[in-house]
């Protein structure tokens, strides 16, 4: 089994309520080598009905998390990671913040999880449109959001509405990659123009679909353009779901052209075989 997430979770998060410590702890019970942090960062994200922001406590979630580094050093890695939650008209936050504390994180995502301001996550974001009309703005936004925050590693859960629009269009659990060849090719060719990865998100497994985030089609594609680079992770909100599915993960990747997968401390590249 792969032993290293790097896309996890906790109470700094506004969508989770776990301690920190618990999924350090959860980590090092299953055996891992690896784990990163990547606390969400949304800045002008629309405050939820419950509360939720998606702001972050900066200095609060370093500190904790550099106690932990040390308390467990001898355990397991641990690094430092960052979600960002990208929009178009967020671009000068998401640079003012960089500037500031972009030397802080060895991993940083660039995710989209709005469009026009809506979370596919809400019923509201499919209300007026089509399934087709749905996940083309979603990839539109995607290809926006790459060019106004390039200071990443890894592009996230490329195809996170999947995770949804099953809810809303039954039966809708898969999408023809030739439907939106145009916006995914360009999405991809700039990630391995610009040397970016591309991340494996376990949560689709987790959602109910066939497929990790992103779809198969999109990962065959990526390697058949030339992408190399891969990122791995489960997106764990909770200890019980770190390293969710990752026994499925190196045959899938596998089946799609890839031998190894990567991991990144201090913003820089090492390669691992997967298996």
């Amino acid at each position: 089994m792969l032993k290293t997430d790097t896309h996890l979770h906790s109470f700094f998060s506004s969508d989770s309520e776990t301690p920190m410590e618990s999924m350090v702890l959860s980590g090092i019970q299953k055996g891992f080598s690896t784990l990163c942090f990547t606390e969400h960062y949304d800045p002008d994200f629309p405050c939820t009905p419950d509360g939720m922001d998606f702001q972050l406590d900066f200095d609060a979630y370093e500190d904790t998390f550099l106690l932990l580094k040390d308390k467990y050093a001898d355990q397991i890695e641990l690094l430092h990671g960052i979600e960002l939650g990208v929009q178009k008209h967020v671009g000068p936050a998401l640079e003012e913040f960089y500037a500031s504390r972009g030397s802080h994180y060895d991993f940083i995502i660039n995710s989209c999880h709005l469009v026009d301001g809506m979370d596919p996550y809400e019923p509201a974001f499919f209300a007026q449109r089509s399934s087709e009309d749905a996940l083309r703005a979603y990839f539109e936004h995607i290809l926006v959001n790459l060019n106004v925050f390039p200071h990443f590693q890894t592009a996230g859960h490329l195809d996170y509405i999947c995770r949804y629009i099953h809810r809303y269009f039954p039966g809708k659990l898969h999408f023809l990659y030739q439907d939106y060849a145009d916006i995914l090719d360009g999405i991809l060719r700039l990630l391995i123009a610009e040397g970016k990865a591309l991340e494996v998100n376990s949560a689709g497994l987790k959602a109910g679909l066939a497929w990790p985030n992103p779809h198969m089609e999109i990962l065959k594609r990526y390697r058949q353009l030339g992408g190399e680079l891969i990122t791995i992770g489960s997106d764990a909100h909770r200890p019980e779901d770190l390293g969710y599915a990752f026994d499925r993960l190196p045959d899938i990747l596998s089946a799609a052209g890839f031998q190894y997968y990567v991991l990144y401390r201090g913003q820089k590249p090492s390669m691992i075989t997967l298996k």
